[in-house]
């Protein structure tokens, strides 16, 4: 069954009231994108950022009198929808729709990230069995690419290896899989540590690796750091990363764009030799060691 999709393109301050009324009206889900290629970069703590220009799109099932729906909305909010059109969004297999799309990656050597519906292209390499899922980490995005490349590099053999918001879990499993004999995930998102859990075992490396929040328990300075976050926590967090890495370990620090990298830079200047940097288009990894 088709559905049919209501898009309102806005300002930034009547998207909120607009959703709400899209919710009220009978839309099943109700999402925001940029209308006119804004970059939005890291907001301060606690601020949902959105675009000068928003395009809200609602979702309704195929029976809906989406004619009066637009009608509604424009003679409520008329001076701040700039455009309102309607579109049937064709039903479809969305879970075959994006397995289409979902190959399997290389990193390194023999690091490979397969989703479940293919066959690893190398069943000798170290092969992380990951679909897309509720938290961030697949591989397909530059920050979490560097990271594994660097992993898949710097193998943590027998080290105990911090993955600092963790999201999906990918690096945590890949240090494992790659030799780390303990690893510690970490994040404050509940989600991502079902996500962890839930790939882990997947993978078979559950043993190996124990999952907690941001106050979980640190028994010993880490060999390894992992964190691939963003540029203003990565700067808050240097004073406990100095803490939980001993002198000598290796750190990744990653979720950074170019124009930020300095400012990390600086931040763990005192305590770690960054001497390494990985850029994929905008994005930075940087990695060194606990001096």
């Amino acid at each position: 069954m088709p559905w049919l999709q209501l898009k309102i393109q806005t300002d930034k301050q009547s998207a909120d009231l607009i959703s709400d009324a899209l919710t009220e009206l009978g839309s099943l889900s109700v999402t925001y994108e940029d209308a006119a290629d804004q970059p939005l970069f890291e907001p301060p703590p606690g601020e949902t950022p959105l675009w000068s220009d928003t395009l809200i799109t609602g979702l309704f099932e195929a029976d809906s009198d989406i004619d009066s729906i637009s009608q509604a909305l424009t003679r409520q909010y008329n001076s701040h929808i700039t455009a309102i059109r309607s579109e049937i969004l064709e039903d479809k297999d969305w879970v075959r729709e994006w397995m289409q799309h979902y190959e399997p990656m290389h990193f390194g050597h023999d690091l490979w990230i397969v989703p479940s519906h293919h066959t690893p292209p190398n069943p000798a390499a170290i092969n992380i069995l990951l679909d897309p899922g509720l938290a961030f980490g697949t591989g397909t995005h530059p920050t979490t690419a560097m990271c594994l490349s660097w992993l898949a590099e710097h193998p943590p053999v027998d080290q105990l290896v911090i993955d600092y918001g963790c999201g999906s879990g990918i690096l945590a499993i890949a240090a494992a899989k790659l030799g780390a004999a303990r690893v510690i995930a970490i994040d404050n998102d509940p989600q991502a540590l079902l996500a962890t859990r839930a790939n882990a075992e997947n993978n078979g490396v559950l043993n190996t690796i124990e999952c907690g929040g941001v106050d979980y328990p640190i028994p010993e300075p880490a060999d390894c750091l992992v964190a691939n976050i963003l540029a203003r926590p990565l700067v808050s967090l240097a004073g406990l990363f100095s803490e939980i890495c001993r002198p000598g370990g290796t750190i990744a620090l990653s979720g950074i764009l170019q124009e930020q990298a300095e400012m990390v830079s600086q931040a763990y200047t005192k305590q770690f030799s960054l001497n390494g940097k990985q850029q994929q288009g905008d994005w930075v990894l940087l990695s060194g060691h606990r001096n």
